[in-house]
């Protein structure tokens, strides 16, 4: 069963350099990149404006975003090393963490549900979890095979951190014990995006090799592939229920996915540029099913489903 998705609306020049990260909540979509603000848009209204600029919130540019379950708290990691906590009900900075840390000592971040604590991967391997509410301070380190942690994930329950890293590996580790919960099999070259479903029964992992790899959580095992991309996997993203992976590629295309059937049921290519983040719209914020992207183009580009698709 194939599906349909329309322009609702695209955002020329929504930052004057690449974007490369994305972010989501029930009221606003976040953008960052290249240059040193963070922007945040309406999702309400058709033309979904700015509403709020986070002015020189990391001055090297920003490479990471991230927001808890309930959107009420977004992360960002900025080229300079330092990780800012922002507030998206006041849009104000709550703190700094990892403050004056080397570019590449903190890489891709994640929040847990309550956004109380925070995963981030390194350079040389590390996953941290660092203490957001309280002083900031790195409260577990998790250790792989050294090789540059490239993307990262918390449990819908806040219990599992997964991380994919530059030489395909993927780990899953459990915040509780302490210790690693699944070394996981199946992709040979860099991942550059991991994913847990809302369910929390699956582990989505997506990188170089062009395939979404799809794990059981349980036992570890690799219960399926996603093909159909010719290019880098650079972001992948769950529908709300579980039914459906977003993905974009570093040829410009983004694709929905059937978790069902295991088979691509939209695509859409934007242009020949990279595409660096894809989001699901949260149907609770009152438009309906969509998405939105952005990439090297400098553009935001959102996307509803066409009526009786």
């Amino acid at each position: 069963m194939s599906k349909q998705y329309l322009t609702e609306h695209v955002v020329e020049n929504a930052h004057p350099s690449d974007i490369f990260a994305i972010a989501v909540n029930t009221a606003y979509a976040i953008s960052a990149g290249g240059d040193s603000g963070i922007q945040v848009w309406s999702l309400h209204g058709p033309d979904h404006p700015l509403v709020h600029k986070f002015e020189n919130a990391h001055p090297l540019g920003v490479h990471h975003l991230a927001t808890n379950k309930d959107g009420g708290f977004a992360a960002s990691a900025g080229f300079d090393g330092t990780i800012n906590i922002w507030d998206l009900e006041s849009l104000s900075l709550i703190k700094q963490i990892a403050k004056g840390r080397s570019s590449g000592e903190v890489w891709a971040i994640a929040l847990s549900p309550a956004g109380n604590f925070m995963a981030a991967t390194t350079y040389n391997g590390r996953v941290c979890v660092y203490d957001v509410f309280g002083a900031g301070e790195k409260v577990r380190e998790y250790e792989t095979k050294g090789s540059f942690g490239m993307s990262v994930d918390v449990s819908a329950d806040g219990r599992l951190v997964a991380s994919g890293h530059e030489n395909g590996g993927v780990y899953i580790f459990n915040n509780e014990t302490g210790k690693i919960h699944h070394s996981l099999p199946g992709l040979t070259r860099t991942v550059r995006s991991v994913a847990f479903s809302p369910g929390g029964k699956l582990l989505a992992a997506a990188g170089d090799s062009n395939i979404i790899a799809l794990y059981d959580i349980l036992s570890g095992e690799q219960v399926g592939n996603l093909s159909g991309h010719s290019s880098w996997i650079f972001s992948i993203s769950w529908s709300k229920t579980g039914e459906y992976i977003l993905s974009g590629a570093f040829d410009g295309k983004v694709k929905v996915w059937s978790t069902d059937t295991k088979t691509c049921v939209a695509t859409h290519t934007e242009n020949d540029k990279a595409l660096y983040g894809v989001k699901w719209i949260p149907k609770s914020s009152g438009i309906g099913e969509g998405f939105f992207t952005a990439g090297a183009n400098g553009k935001l580009c959102f996307y509803r489903e066409a009526t009786g698709s």
